[in-house]
């Protein structure tokens, strides 16, 4: 595993020591996880990455009722 050194205003570190705290871990374990998940490497956060960007990129549609929709399960399943 590589050490890595970074330069980090002194409040910002503070505040982050605290939320840290709060969620019983450390700020080591809290860039490690961000990173982690910037770099991709959780197949589960992925999916959901890529359907948070899919339903994003869809135009809100309204259907009969009124109701504004993301579309139906069918035009859901034709991009796959």
């Amino acid at each position: 595993m590589a050490n890595l050194t970074l330069s980090i205003p002194d409040d910002v570190l503070r505040r982050a020591r605290i939320r840290a705290l709060q969620q019983d871990t450390s700020v080591n374990a809290l860039v490690k996880d961000y990173l982690e998940r910037l770099a991709g490497d959780d197949p589960a956060q992925e999916a959901i990455n890529d359907l948070l960007a899919r339903a994003a990129a869809r135009p809100v549609q309204e259907n009969p009722t009124g109701i504004r929709t993301w579309g139906t399960r069918e035009e859901w399943y034709e991009d796959q």
